[in-house]
């Protein structure tokens, strides 16, 4: 600052001081629980894309956004509940945080536990993590525990953890983390001007769709938006606990970051659903990656398996909304997070002699 001063005054171009984003607790502060000691990656202001060809797909003179939370730090929405949960347990003086996790969970807490400068321990059901979301634990230190088990299991011994001083569990069980991911839906207001009319995302443990509903709501009673979006789940088909209205022992399905057979969260995202005369749909493995595949090679955006749920229910759902319809779609991770059903696609690629006829030959086109 006393630089830009003085070249001001010998004349020279007048220097402004740069702004950081500061992730959202600075951005958000007044709208989330007090925090003291602020343990920030930088997460939030995600990109909120205006999609043509999604647009065009569904007609009409209907905009689709896409609201791209896999570009967050540790590359899923998780940070942002994240940021404000370790923030506050720092507060509380907690010395070692816990989660049960599908794998974004644990790669986030790991990564803020890194920062604060705590130990983390994470137990997730053996054999069923995305390899990407394991590597990131691994990397930040966390301590890994597999359990013979599904996520319902694993959250189960958590909670048993918990109940002493000795952890501190910053699953979406923690309200702190459901007051920091209502801020994407803040982002979005701000971003549009008001809310959109509907508001489509995937459905694992439930409470992303309880955060975006309660950050909407709050947005609206503060005169900051003048509507409420339909909130609109969807659940992997054989792993649709809220859909089936019954809890499903043994979910499976190829996106591992909603293979949740009994949500921490699904009293409130029933609610949120109600509430906003929203509703919750299934789809398909099948429906699931050939919408991930669209999006990437139609939008550029390359999500994990998971995040291509609420783009697959688009496409099944675009008879239903109404023609000139505002539309927001969170796609939850990074495609990184979890390539291994792409790799499996890719095969071996077969080498050509290092001539330009080869290569122009091999390329066809």
């Amino acid at each position: 600052m006393e630089e830009a001063k003085m070249n001001q005054s010998r004349g020279g171009p007048r220097c402004e001081p740069h702004r950081h984003w500061t992730g959202i607790i600075e951005r958000y502060r007044e709208f989330l629980p007090p925090c003291e000691h602020v343990i920030s990656l930088g997460e939030g202001d995600t990109p909120l894309i205006f999609s043509p060809r999604l647009s065009e797909r569904v007609g009409r003179g209907c905009e689709v956004f896409v609201k791209n939370e896999g570009v967050n730090p540790t590359g899923s929405f998780k940070d942002r509940g994240m940021t404000v949960a370790v923030s506050r347990a720092i507060d509380r003086g907690a010395r070692v945080l816990i989660c049960a996790s599908t794998g974004n969970t644990s790669a986030s807490a790991a990564a803020y536990a890194a920062r604060a400068g705590i130990p983390c321990a994470v137990v997730l059901p053996a054999g069923k993590i995305a390899t990407g979301k394991l590597i990131q634990a691994f990397a930040h230190g966390a301590k890994i525990v597999a359990i013979d088990g599904n996520f319902d299991d694993a959250l189960r011994i958590v909670r048993e953890l918990g109940e002493g001083n000795e952890f501190a569990i910053v699953n979406s069980i923690n309200p702190d983390r459901i007051a920091g991911q209502r801020t994407a839906a803040f982002e979005i207001v701000d971003k549009l001007g008001d809310a959109p009319d509907f508001h489509l995302l995937p459905v694992g443990n439930a409470g992303n769709i309880t955060a975006y509903w309660a950050g909407y709501r709050e947005f609206h009673t503060r005169g900051r938006s003048t509507k409420l979006p339909a909130m609109l789940g969807f659940q992997a088909a054989c792993a649709a606990p809220i859909f089936y209205n019954k809890v499903i022992e043994n979910p499976e399905t190829i996106a591992s970051a909603i293979r949740i057979g009994n949500p921490a969260s699904w009293k409130q995202a029933r609610a949120a659903l109600d509430e906003s005369k929203g509703n919750i749909d299934v789809v398909t493995d099948e429906e699931i990656l050939a919408a991930q595949s669209w999006l990437a090679s139609n939008e550029g955006i390359f999500v994990e398996p998971a995040s291509a749920a609420p783009i697959a229910g688009l496409f099944k759902s675009t008879k239903k909304i109404p023609e000139r319809s505002r539309i927001v779609c969170t796609v939850t991770g990074h495609g990184l997070k979890d390539p291994d059903t792409i790799q499996r696609r890719i095969g071996k690629l077969e080498s050509v002699p290092a001539k330009i006829d080869n290569v122009r030959r091999a390329l066809g086109f």
